[in-house]
């Protein structure tokens, strides 16, 4: 249930427009209900600020579908990751409307409502095989609403692209930066603005980058005061420091 949601509710208890045992009823599923397959956290945006999202991975695709019906009673808007094309064509089944992401491997059901948030959060890439990681992450900040703007193949490679893009970049409220090989990015961009950066290390590069572990090392012992890293090719974590970051959520007010 969304904070909003449950004001209201509480608000028509007071002034009896709601009677007390239709209020109960409402208030039932919380904090979550138990579909055996899962049980669904229907309180997690009167916790976190955020609904929560569906880990496709391990998942049938009528599991995930089961998932999603359930979730959307309570939520305007659910997110699915690390969906598989056969849980995408699963879910477009069931939802016709819903938004499939191929290269972010992300099925978004329902209509985000917009997030107040202190400004727009940028996606950078050092190159173009680190997209899929961002898309992951841009998906996740549309699917709650949050404004983000994308700046891919910037890399150190050739680093005229980068400074091209910094005047943008110092605008930025939040930038989640995604880079492989060897992760030298985020060191950059760090010390060139003021916001918070997000560092991503991404499996992507030749033997030695260990599938993205020489990337992680790497912007774990960054010298740009100030960057934070979340785990390899984790887009999604990325996203929700990001929000947790620039969004004011009705968490942030007294209920």
């Amino acid at each position: 249930m969304q904070p909003a949601k449950l004001r209201a509710l509480l608000k028509n208890v007071k002034n009896k427009s709601v009677s007390v045992a239709d209020a109960l009823t409402a208030l039932a599923a919380l904090p979550f209900d138990d579909i055996d397959v899962a049980k669904v956290d229907h309180h997690r945006a009167l916790r976190c600020g955020f609904a929560e999202v569906i880990f496709g991975s391990g998942k049938t695709p009528d599991d995930v579908v089961r998932i999603l019906e359930n979730g959307l009673k309570k939520a305007p808007c659910m997110l699915v990751t690390r969906a598989s094309e056969l849980h995408a064509n699963t879910i477009l089944h069931a939802f016709p409307k819903a938004h499939y992401n191929a290269r972010a491997k992300t099925v978004r059901v329902g209509k985000p409502v917009p997030l107040k948030t202190t400004g727009v959060v940028a996606v950078v890439t050092a190159g173009t095989s680190d997209i899929p990681v961002a898309e992951e992450a841009l998906e996740t900040l549309q699917a709650f609403g949050c404004a983000s703007k994308n700046y891919y193949d910037v890399g150190v490679a050739g680093l005229h692209r980068v400074l091209k893009v910094v005047p943008d970049l110092q605008q930025a409220a939040c930038i989640i930066c995604v880079a492989g090989m060897e992760g030298a990015l985020p060191s950059v961009v760090g010390g060139l603005v003021a916001c918070p950066v997000i560092a991503v290390p991404t499996s992507v590069g030749y033997g030695a980058s260990l599938n993205g572990m020489t990337a992680l090392l790497a912007m774990l012992n960054t010298c740009a005061a100030g960057v934070s890293v979340v785990n390899i090719d984790n887009g999604f974590g990325a996203a929700m420091c990001a929000l947790r970051t620039v969004g004011k959520t009705q968490l942030k007010k007294r209920i």
